[in-house]
């Protein structure tokens, strides 16, 4: 039998220990779920970007929170397992930048865990916010618009070769914006006395049989769709551009810095950073469902000279004034 002073010896240590337990539990650092559709090599400056707007929310990795990476470089079928297994371990929001594919698997994986995204269509068109003021639900983040500039990039690239008649845009089928993408650029391009031949590739096989369909059908000029895929093949697009002499404007300015011809577009480390210290406001408290979805203010136009010397092209002046860069 337990005797009287044995058990208030024990009591008294369960009470002092109860303290410590607790403090541990208020000191646990959250847990952050980042999904991206890539590879961490090709990302390292864009986490940094990430990184840098979580520290403007209090927030450092390894000190106050944590992240759990999750990869899929390219494979679009792995997203569910890996949204699944954030899920499972429960952690306190979930992130998946620069991934309109990946925005609507965390969307179907959960409806309690925030989460932040960032896309290059419309959010609410794509069904995952109620509007852009008063997203609702679960899910927040940034829209890049990339998807609605294809028109003007047309634009652009009729200016850079006005004789081209026949444009060929290259479209990832698997991507959910891709159908309305089309429809964009079609009648874009007919409003100036352009036809359009549309090429699909999800895979670097079908990204080099794209550009022999180009030739076969006369196209000279193309349009890279904004697609994290065709990000993650820079290098292979821009070789292949150059290999058949065929003037194309991208999304993004490592594109152009890749040796692309032209790009028009956002800046995606400061994408990253928004989604970074939307991810901390929400680690402080706030709800996804108030905190309205972010849209960029400026779009970047770089011109490559070496590339247009090689391809044989001058660059019109009023160009060359409207450019943010001009790489020489």
């Amino acid at each position: 039998m337990m005797k009287r002073r044995d058990f208030i010896t024990l009591l008294s240590g369960a009470a002092a220990a109860w303290p410590i337990a607790a403090r541990a539990q208020q000191t646990a650092p959250p847990v952050i779920g980042f999904v991206g559709a890539g590879s961490p090599e090709r990302t390292v400056y864009l986490l940094s970007a990430f990184r840098k707007g979580l520290s403007e929310a209090g927030f450092v990795e390894g000190k106050n929170v944590s992240i759990e990476y999750r990869w899929a470089n390219n494979a679009y079928d792995r997203l569910p397992e890996l949204m699944a297994d954030l899920v499972r371990l429960r952690v306190a929001v979930i992130t998946t930048p620069f991934s309109t594919a990946g925005a609507g698997v965390a969307k179907a994986a959960t409806t309690t865990i925030p989460i932040v995204f960032s896309i290059a269509g419309d959010p609410v068109q794509l069904g995952l916010v109620a509007s852009l003021n008063r997203p609702g639900g679960n899910l927040t983040g940034w829209t890049n618009l990339n998807v609605e500039l294809d028109p003007r990039r047309l634009e652009l690239l009729h200016e850079l070769v006005p004789r081209a008649t026949v444009l060929a845009h290259l479209v990832n089928p698997n991507n959910p914006y891709t159908s309305s993408e089309i429809t964009s650029v079609q009648a874009a391009a007919g409003a100036i006395g352009l036809s359009v031949e549309v090429l699909t590739a999800s895979t670097n096989p079908e990204i080099d049989a794209a550009f022999v369909n180009l030739i076969e059908k006369r196209a000279t000029a193309l349009l890279i769709s904004p697609d994290n895929l065709f990000s993650n093949r820079r290098v292979q697009i821009t070789t292949l551009s150059a290999r058949h002499a065929v003037p194309t404007i991208y999304p993004y300015r490592e594109d152009t810095e890749a040796g692309g011809l032209m790009s028009y577009g956002v800046n995606i480390p400061e994408e990253y950073r928004q989604v970074g210290v939307y991810t901390g406001r929400i680690l402080l408290g706030e709800k996804p469902a108030d905190l309205p979805v972010l849209q960029p203010t400026k779009f970047e136009l770089l011109i490559n000279l070496q590339t247009a010397k090689t391809l044989g092209i001058t660059v019109p002046q009023s160009l060359l004034v409207a450019a943010d860069e001009v790489i020489e």
